[in-house]
């Protein structure tokens, strides 16, 4: 089934508006990260009184981005031991079958 699509306009920085055609399960979410992005920029834009907006939005940018890779990197680190955990999960379930020569159990449809 197809989600119903809705046509949204955000506006970054103080620039043109978006036109954004997207899942309305995915408002919330894009909602919040163009408030994110504003409220950041805003922030910077009085502390950093003597860089332009673009500027201001460039360093913007790279805070996201390295937020981003951040968040990245770490859920591979996660998928990693997660990874390991299994194998040696895994691991101890079959040793422990082949010690006790059982078997785990199965359902069947009646």
């Amino acid at each position: 089934m197809n989600e119903d699509k809705l046509n949204i306009t955000i506006r970054i920085a103080g620039q043109k508006p978006v036109a954004l055609k997207i899942n309305r399960s995915e408002e919330e979410r894009v909602r919040n990260a163009e408030y994110q992005v504003n409220s950041l920029w805003n922030r910077w834009r009085q502390r950093f009184s003597d860089k332009s907006s673009t500027e201001v939005l460039a360093m913007v940018a790279y805070q996201f981005a390295e937020l981003y890779f951040t968040a990245t990197r770490a859920s591979e680190e996660a998928k990693a031991v997660l990874a390991d955990f299994e194998k040696s999960l895994d691991s101890m379930i079959h040793g422990f079958e082949t010690a006790t020569g059982t078997a785990p159990a199965t359902t069947t449809d009646s």
